[in-house]
């Protein structure tokens, strides 16, 4: 068995491209390797800012004779099927192809028989075949050529079993073509000249002696053990951020730590804002002081190794910083001069969405909404509400929001503390927006619930309302996020909201209750389970309605839940059956079996079982106590196995006990499905 080694050296790759690529090359070239017939143990993919790579283990150094059968179209198909299945198939004529009866009638066969060879002969045209289809978000073409690819690409080294194969990558018009070697480069700065290398082991062991860590897995470990040692010494933390770590492993390839300073006259600025600052300007680490205030260092990634131990680099970098936090304390200090109130109709010039008007339009709509929803909300002060709602997005037209949009919202509430407004009105803007995603803080003051509310409620509703509603994968407004945001707020603070009384359109309630089921699903609650509850069309309350599914599952996790659940199925089934015979059957049905046509045992117990059911489930439901409905339908189980043993249901010759009989079975139906669509679980 052999090693593939492949290397694809290139100017620098964008860090958010980088772990995708080595998938996908991974990926590609995997396929390619089957559809050759080549199977192997391993593929490894690595990535560094220069090169993609990838080592595939356990290939064979030959093809085997491999045969593969193509069907074509039936015998007698018109004359462009034949050619199309022909020309597929290499075949001259149908004199090379073999006519077979699949019992189905008919059909042409050909039968291909693949010559197998040296590995190494097919190995090119796989390289090749993926490079072509690795699918990068964005990539060029350079120089002359007409060739695509993420930045222009240097050089190729292609080793299976330690020798170079025979091709090479065309880049296209008058450039020479990137032939296969055996030839690699190290660090840009920290290395100089080329670097042979015969297979993977090699490969790796001289990139590290000239300065480049393969796998991006080690590079974060070195980032992240490198800052904490740092961090420690100076007696700060070093603040999480696992997005940032990616993006910088993927910034280097040889990864230095080291600890600046942010210089003190900044620190009155808010810690948020020295974050983003940092973080997305510069690709700098935070710190926190042992009380989690933001502390004066930050932490900045070398891709070098200096010789006066990174001095003049931190230098550099604070004097860079010093700079992006100049701008950020002008617009600190000038927003500060003018009130959020003031800031009210500078909203009317900007446009929310072309037909649904500005963004000061849209704090209307927002205001109107979450004085509707404070009702619902333990605790709202509604002049609160009303305030907060009206300067939610008064910052949108501040110069800070302007310079750091992410920002919008934390800097409202920054504002509104200043103005000495309530605490509640300014937590309620700075929340506004939340949560943002599944691991994001959910509001849970009521000012700020209703606040949040009203935003996403708004953006549903609105958008709904000129069509703009998500499709596939499409979803432009984030309104998928909006239902899961509103979802989380409610059932995280227990809030009781009547969701029709705000949806006007039924495929909008049925939108959210598909992102129900989504979040549901997440947290271990069967998507059956739920649309069984949903199925009554009567539940808008997400309080009560998860505690309708919570209930519901318990029970059917149970052996009187499941034999119930067998034995409604046996009732559903006679009674649709005879529905389907009869179309005017279930009208005649409806309603209770006639006591006085109950003529066995069996009969008469299931419609005395129903009796207490419906007796113990209404004040059950009324109280909300979901648990105790579902106990009492335990009390079937017995009566419902022994009606089926004993009672003969379909009785031809009594067409009145008939029909009694179905009756009492449909009424086992009704009353199971006046708690749940029993149909809809799934057995």
């Amino acid at each position: 068995m052999a090693e593939l080694l492949l290397e694809l050296l290139s100017e620098e790759i964008p860090a958010r491209m980088q772990a995708r690529a080595a998938e996908d090359l991974k990926r590609l070239i995997g396929e390619g390797l089957k559809a050759a017939g080549l199977a192997f143990t391993e593929a490894r993919a690595f990535v560094t800012p220069r090169r993609l790579a990838l080592v595939v283990d356990g290939l064979p150094t030959t093809r085997a004779d491999v045969s593969e059968e193509r069907r074509g179209p039936r015998v007698g198909a018109p004359d462009q099927a034949v050619q199309g299945f022909l020309k597929g198939a290499g075949l001259a004529s149908l004199d090379q192809a073999e006519k077979r009866d699949t019992g189905k009638g008919e059909f042409w066969f050909a039968v291909l028989n693949k010559k197998g060879g040296p590995t190494a002969e097919a190995l090119p045209g796989v390289i090749d075949a993926a490079m072509k289809a690795l699918p990068w978000p964005k990539s060029m073409k350079w120089g002359s050529g007409t060739m695509t690819w993420v930045r222009p690409l240097q050089s190729i080294v292609a080793l299976f079993d330690g020798k170079v194969l025979a091709g090479d990558v065309a880049p296209g018009g008058r450039m020479a073509p990137i032939r296969f070697s055996d030839t690699t480069r190290g660090h840009r700065f920290l290395s100089k000249g080329e670097i042979t290398v015969s297979g993977f082991a090699d490969y790796s062991a001289k990139l590290r002696a000239a300065h480049v860590i393969l796998d991006p897995v080690e590079r974060k470990q070195i980032v992240l053990a490198g800052a904490e040692k740092l961090c420690a010494e100076a007696q700060v933390a070093l603040k999480s951020d696992d997005g940032l770590l990616d993006e910088v492993a993927g910034l280097v390839e040889w990864p230095v730590p080291m600890l600046g300073t942010i210089d003190g006259q900044f620190m009155d600025v808010p810690p948020e804002v020295l974050i983003v600052s940092m973080k997305n300007h510069q690709r700098y680490f935070a710190t926190t002081q042992k009380d989690g205030a933001l502390a004066s260092r930050f932490v900045v990634v070398a891709n070098t190794v200096a010789r006066d131990g990174g001095k003049a680099i931190v230098d550099g970098n604070e004097r860079v910083l010093r700079a992006r936090l100049s701008d950020a304390k002008f617009f600190w200090d000038q927003d500060r001069k003018t009130t959020l109130e003031a800031r009210l109709p500078a909203l009317k010039g900007i446009v929310f969405h072309a037909k649904l008007g500005t963004q000061a339009e849209r704090v209307e709509r927002i205001a109107k909404l979450a004085a509707q929803i404070a009702r619902f909300v333990p605790g709202a002060d509604a002049g609160e509400v009303e305030q907060a709602a009206r300067l939610c997005k008064a910052d949108l037209v501040s110069g800070m929001v302007g310079e750091f949009p992410e920002l919008q919202g934390v800097m409202g509430r920054y504002y509104a503390l200043g103005e000495k407004l309530p605490a509640a009105v300014a937590d309620a803007i700075g929340d506004h927006y939340a949560p943002a995603g599944p691991n994001d803080r959910c509001p849970s003051a009521p000012v700020s619930i209703a606040v949040a509310l009203a935003d996403k409620l708004d953006a549903l509703t609105s958008f709904w309302s000129i069509g703009e509603k998500p499709t596939g994968s499409r979803d432009p407004f984030a309104l998928r996020r909006a239902a899961l945001g509103i979802i989380r707020i409610v059932i995280e603070n227990r809030i009781r909201l009547p969701l029709k009384h705000f949806f006007k359109a039924d495929d909008l309630m049925a939108f959210f209750a598909e992102r129900l089921k989504v979040q549901m699903r997440e947290k271990g609650v069967r998507h059956d389970v739920v649309d069984a509850v949903l199925a009554l069309g009567v539940e808008d309350d997400l309080v009560r309605l998860l505690a309708r599914v919570e209930a519901l599952q318990s029970f059917l996790g149970t052996d009187a839940g499941k034999n119930l659940l067998t034995a409604y199925g046996r009732a559903a089934n006679i009674v649709r059956a005879e529905e389907k015979k009869d179309k005017a059957l279930a009208a005649t049905i409806a309603g209770a079996p006639n006591d006085a046509l109950l003529e066995q045992a069996e009969e008469k117990a299931v419609a005395s079982a129903l009796a207490d059911v419906e007796r113990a489930i209404g004040p059950a439901l009324e109280a909300e106590d979901f648990a105790d409905a579902m106990k009492a339908f335990a009390g079937l189980r017995a009566p419902i196995d022994s009606f089926f043993d004993k009672v003969t249901v379909n009785i031809s010759d009594r067409p009145e006990l008939r029909l009694n009989r179905l009756k009492l079975l449909n009424q086992i139906r009704a009353t199971m499905d006046s708690v749940a669509d029993f149909s809809r679980i799934e057995g």
